[in-house]
């Protein structure tokens, strides 16, 4: 398999599951612009093949403007991986207007001004991948997170309705949805669970890891590898679809 010659974009490129899929893309052939809202991150993980651009996705003018220099830069983007988000949880009779916008512009409406302007050039081309980054969350409801899980169920939506206004073009729209997955996004929550149920940190990271239907983390490049399936040879008939990376059923 290679992608020599394919300029990919990922949101949320900077760390975690964003840093790893972008690696392994690099890794074969691709010129991958990773985007973050800090280019200071961005810069300190480029490495061959890594193309760092500073983008708030919650941004509809900086969106339009850094994936234009993108494309400017590095020719139409062909894989799509709209990744940026925000994993907390928090009780509805706790919820704030400002947290449920922040949460939704960031995790829903990012990933669709990402799809819509990378869109613009993909479609000047003869292939192209979107790969949106969902969760199990996004397939049932999320006890504690009900914000978090409404954005990804959302995303679930806008990726399956977008494979079928596309079907029959050689363009495809897939979601990833993996379980609790051993990110520095893991660090935190495990501090959020702690004081919002009154347990351990330690019972707090077993409460994660226990919804893992095999019982133990997923490692980031777990869901790399899924990626670089739906962006690999006999893929063309895979649309429209939420993998599961969870350990299980869920």
């Amino acid at each position: 398999m290679t992608l020599q010659g394919k300029h990919a974009l990922i949101t949320g490129g900077g760390t975690g599951i964003g840093l790893a899929m972008a690696k392994a893309l690099a890794d074969q052939g691709a010129e991958v612009t990773i985007t973050g809202r800090r280019q200071e991150v961005l810069e300190e993980v480029a490495t061959d093949g890594l193309h760092p651009l500073a983008m708030d996705v919650r941004d509809e003018a900086d969106v339009i403007a850094k994936i234009d220099a993108a494309t400017a830069a590095r020719g139409p983007i062909q894989i799509c991986v709209p990744n940026a988000g925000i994993a907390e949880g928090k009780a509805l009779h706790k919820m704030s207007m400002e947290f449920w916008r922040n949460m939704m512009a960031t995790n829903l409406d990012g990933a669709f001004l990402t799809i819509r302007e990378s869109m613009k050039s993909m479609r000047q081309t003869d292939w192209g991948r979107v790969v949106t980054v969902s969760s199990i969350a996004g397939l049932r409801g999320l006890q504690g997170a009900p914000c978090y899980s409404a954005s990804k169920h959302g995303l679930i939506g806008l990726t399956r309705s977008l494979s079928e206004d596309y079907l029959g073009t050689p363009y495809t729209f897939n979601a990833l949805c993996p379980g609790y997955v051993d990110t520095p996004i893991i660090d935190r929550n495990v501090t959020s669970i702690s004081q919002r149920a009154g347990v351990s940190e330690e019972d707090a990271l077993k409460i994660m890891v226990s919804a893992n239907r095999h019982k133990r983390l997923i490692l980031p490049d777990e869901v790399a590898a899924a990626l670089l399936w739906l962006c690999g040879p006999g893929s063309q008939s895979i649309n429209g679809q939420t993998i599961e990376i969870a350990g299980g059923q869920t």
